[in-house]
């Protein structure tokens, strides 16, 4: 009840990221409906039914990330001086939070199942000349403990994955009002003056970069279709060792973007910087923990989607007219990937200028002005665009040239 309170009294913008969080959560919804859809049609063999359901955890790690951000940047279920009193501490609201998250995504997969059984003509008799018939298995009755079961996974995963984001920290010894301080990277801190310590993934997310491309040019070896794992809406596809290369390196992606953006800072400082350069480069650093990660995915996203456009495009690449290689369900599981990593950034973005804000200020009453302040953010902006435009284009590079082969 309370989460629905504070959802209604929310700001026109945080209602419009939980309901573009409501939409993901819709997109992924129908994608496990459909996958249900095709396990009922073909019963036999299960094999591609469950590789059709494993492929839908990618937007739904899309999804689950999206919704967790969101439920971050949220300015109604931060902590706030003396709401510990009323029993409104650091963990109460983590719940209400987690809560709000379920309360969208729940949301979403309603429209999911909706327009599921629109298309299948359980409601209103069958939409577009039964066009989706035999995709959706819609001489079939549905089981409804399946469904119920696939509907709650989004909700679930995303409601859990804010509570962990969200918890209180341990180990820290409670304010004057009993509530913990924030934790540097936790909502609403304020990011230190100094420079936060290197992130220690680098190598690692390295490391698993170069093993994942690995994986690609030995699986891309093979040839044909055997052991080919079917994407959504069209079988046989792509070699299974090719998605796990793939999957190894945007992990590792994931992985270095912290340390990436660390180094990127340190790089704009270096050489007798002035103010600009400097201040720009501190932010970097002390940012590098809050959105190392997020540009790291977006860039493994990006890499994935220029190396299947260099592949699957008429005339630019071996494969087959993408019109008649990708289904619908594999451009619409796309589309969420890309728009929920995107969202992610920018949301993640805004909750950085939120936790600058003080220190901006206190900038200001200093005597800096706002055009330095300005040219330093677009600065940082500028280097990290020529750091990761051609890391994701070496990247796709790399991955697409030995299946071209």
């Amino acid at each position: 009840m309370l989460a629905l309170r504070l959802a209604r009294g929310s700001h026109p913008l945080v209602l419009l990221r939980r309901l573009l969080v409501a939409a993901a959560s819709a997109g992924v919804g129908f994608l496990l409906l459909c996958t249900l859809g095709h396990a009922l049609g073909h019963p036999s063999p299960a094999a591609p039914s469950l590789l059709r359901l494993l492929w839908c955890l990618v937007p739904l790690a899309a999804t689950v990330q999206f919704a967790v951000a969101v439920a971050r940047t949220d300015p109604s279920t931060r902590p706030r001086t003396g709401l510990s009193a009323v029993g409104l501490g650091p963990a109460r609201m983590a719940a209400t939070a987690a809560a709000s998250t379920a309360l969208s995504c729940t949301l979403g997969s309603m429209l999911a199942l909706l327009f599921f059984l629109h298309l299948r003509g359980d409601l209103t008799g069958l939409p577009f000349d039964g066009a989706a018939t035999e995709l959706l298995a819609a001489d079939r009755p549905l089981p409804l403990p399946a469904v119920l079961i696939l509907l709650s996974v989004v909700p679930l995963t995303a409601a859990t994955a804010s509570a962990l984001t969200l918890r209180p920290r341990t180990g820290t010894k409670p304010g004057a009002h009993g509530t913990p301080p924030p934790h540097p990277t936790s909502p609403g801190a304020p990011p230190s003056p100094l420079p936060s310590a290197p992130p220690t993934g680098l190598p690692w997310g390295v490391a698993l970069t170069a093993v994942g491309l690995a994986v690609e040019t030995y699986a891309s070896r093979g040839g044909g279709t055997g052991g080919a794992l079917p994407l959504p809406g069209h079988p046989d596809i792509a070699p299974a060792g090719v998605l796990a290369g793939w999957s190894l390196t945007a992990l590792g992606l994931a992985l270095a973007g912290p340390g990436l953006v660390h180094l990127c800072g340190l790089l704009l400082q270096a050489v007798r910087p002035g103010a600009v350069r400097l201040l720009a480069g501190r932010a970097l650093q002390g940012e590098a923990h809050r959105i190392g990660r997020p540009l790291g995915v977006v860039c493994a996203t990006a890499s994935g989607l220029i190396a299947a456009a260099s592949l699957y495009v008429p005339g630019t690449g071996p494969g087959p007219d993408p019109a008649s290689s990708f289904g619908p369900l594999t451009g619409l599981g796309a589309v969420l990937v890309l728009a929920c990593t995107t969202a992610t950034l920018l949301t993640v973005a805004l909750e950085t200028k939120q936790a600058r804000a003080e220190t901006t200020r206190a900038l200001l009453r200093q005597g800096a002005a706002c055009k330095t302040l300005r040219a330093a953010a677009a600065t940082r902006a500028l280097a990290l665009l020529a750091l990761f435009a051609p890391l994701t284009w070496a990247v796709a590079t790399l991955a697409a040239t030995p299946l071209a082969a």
